[in-house]
């Protein structure tokens, strides 16, 4: 059941970062400039901030694998409309949509997840389902930008609209609903979650981290080519490195984090700023800026699995809208970042300056992890 559900991730995460590879084809076919094409992105982040919660509550009480179902099919049709858009305005209502569908997705299936397994595997079981997010950026995001490059952009939405669509058929068969002798989750009771200061410190450590990594990596293809000097070509050969690096990191994460969680999280935020750093430095060397990139998608993956396992820790019995809220704090991140990019770019500080703003992001979530740490080390009730 979870090995399909990440397959179902790595369709959704092929959908989500696939245009980073795509953005001049985009905006040149769009009539927009690569910044404005950047904030495709950020419309899917906050289309996922807003829909996660919201289609939590609104399907709480609904069965989970109807909720899956509904998702994907509304994922699938969401890449169609994307693929036919003629303009601007259409591409970015179709990007929202669809984010709205993958944040209620991914918040069901975290929580699957999490319920199939004990609390002292959390963080491994977790690691399993976003597999198919690293997974995605190994194959799925390489493969749509060259996909995109060789037979035109719309082509990979076409492609991702289908993976969706087999998801469905996944999930039928996999996916069994709550039995009916469990008490259906109650809204009262998740909120009630969110009075613990704890668990927004741990939401504005995932939305800060995120931020830095995703602000770099929305703008990596017109880095590579104007700065690093890379052919076209070579794009998603990097992004593929991106992609083995952060599957290496997600299992490294998983194994790791549920025993020494904090050293898995400030070891993972200490090395995305050093990495960071690295890459505003030496973005113009082509081998250098090749192995940072590498080494980012490792490091930045290692931290994912106990990002989410702490929140659900947090939680504790109710995890449906906490899972939602964090799926939303990754994505004010993936909606920061691009936008911080965008601004430093369009104000003429060039491709590489993007690496400049996650360090600084980088070094905020640094800052809230240790202030969640000298809460759980004085044993704070908050």
């Amino acid at each position: 059941m979870v090995l399909v559900l990440s397959a179902c991730v790595f369709a959704l995460g092929t959908s989500e970062f696939m245009i980073a590879g795509l953005l001049p084809e985009i905006a040149s076919d769009l009539a927009v400039t690569i910044p404005q094409a950047g904030y495709l992105i950020s419309a899917f982040a906050v289309g996922m901030i807003v829909g996660a919660p919201t289609m939590a509550v609104l399907t709480l009480h609904m069965p989970r694998r109807t909720t899956l179902v509904t998702a994907l099919a509304v994922v699938a049709a969401g890449q169609v409309a994307g693929a036919l858009a003629q303009d601007y305005t259409l591409m970015f209502v179709a990007r929202i949509v669809t984010a709205v569908a993958m944040g209620a997705f991914w918040a069901v299936a975290a929580v699957v997840t999490v319920s199939s397994v004990g609390p002292r595997d959390r963080a491994r079981a977790l690691s399993v389902l976003l597999a198919g997010l690293t997974v995605s950026n190994v194959a799925g995001i390489p493969l749509g930008t060259l996909v995109g490059q060789q037979f035109g952009w719309r082509a990979s939405f076409w492609s991702v609209g289908a993976l969706a669509a087999l998801g469905v058929i996944g999930v039928l068969v996999s996916v069994r609903n709550r039995p009916a002798e469990d008490a259906p989750p109650r809204l009262a009771a998740e909120v009630s979650a969110f009075r613990r200061g704890r668990l927004w410190v741990a939401f504005g450590t995932t939305a800060l981290y995120q931020a830095s990594v995703v602000g770099l990596v929305s703008y990596i293809a017109p880095l590579l080519t104007d700065v690093t000097g890379l052919d076209a070509v070579w794009v998603p050969v990097v992004q593929l490195g991106f992609g083995v690096g952060s599957f290496v990191g997600v299992i490294i994460g998983g194994r790791v984090a549920d025993a020494h969680p904090w050293s898995t999280l400030f070891g993972a935020l200490a090395g995305v700023v050093v990495l960071l750093a690295l890459v505003g430095l030496f973005a113009p060397v082509p081998v250098v800026m090749v192995t940072l990139v590498v080494l980012l998608g490792m490091v930045a993956f290692v931290i994912a699995a106990p990002l989410n396992a702490r929140v659900f820790a947090l939680a504790g019995a109710a995890p449906t809208l906490a899972s939602a809220a964090n799926t939303s704090a990754f994505n004010v991140g993936n909606s920061v970042g691009p936008a911080l990019g965008g601004l430093v770019i369009a104000a003429g500080l060039g491709y590489a300056a993007p690496a400049w703003v996650g360090v600084g992001l980088a070094l905020g979530a640094v800052a809230l992890g240790l202030v969640s740490w000298s809460l759980d080390r004085r044993d704070v009730s908050v």
